[in-house]
C-alpha cells in the first residue's frame, strides 16, 4: 500500500494543493507498482523531478521552481531531511510530498520563488 503525507506551507499566491497533486501524480506514474531497485534510482529521481517541473511550469504562473527528489530503500534506520529558506513569505512557498510503499520512501520538495516584474 502506498501512502502520501502532505507537508505543505500555505502561502499567498502559491497553491500548495495544486503543487502537491502534480507531484503526487508524477511519483505515482514513476514509482507506482515498483519495488526498490538501486539500478533504477537515477532514472526514477530524474523522471520525477523533470515531470514535476514540466507540469508546474505549464501552470503559467510567475514563479521560478526548484524541485528535489530523494528515493531510499526502506529500512529500520529511518530517513530524515530538512530545509530552510530565506525569502518573501507573502509570495514564495514550499511543498513537501512524502510517498512510501513497502520497499522504498520518496521525498519530493518543491520551492516556488515569485518572479516580481
Amino acid at each position: 500500500m502506498e501512502e502520501y503525507h502532505r507537508h505543505c506551507q500555505p502561502r499567498v499566491g502559491f497553491n500548495v494543493d495544486e503543487a502537491h497533486n502534480i507531484v503526487k501524480e508524477c511519483i505515482d506514474g514513476v514509482l507506482g507498482g515498483e519495488d526498490y531497485n538501486q539500478n533504477n534510482i537515477n532514472q526514477w529521481t530524474a523522471s520525477i523531478v523533470e515531470q514535476s517541473l514540466t507540469h508546474l511550469v505549464k501552470l503559467g504562473k510567475a514563479y521560478k521552481y526548484i524541485v528535489t527528489c530523494a528515493v531510499v530503500q526502506r529500512s529500520a534506520y529511518g530517513f530524515h531531511t530538512a530545509s530552510s529558506c530565506f525569502w518573501d513569505t507573502t509570495s514564495d512557498g514550499t511543498c513537501t510530498v512524502r510517498w512510501e510503499n513497502r520497499t522504498m520512501n520518496c521525498i519530493v520538495n518543491v520551492f516556488a520563488i515569485a518572479i516580481v516584474l
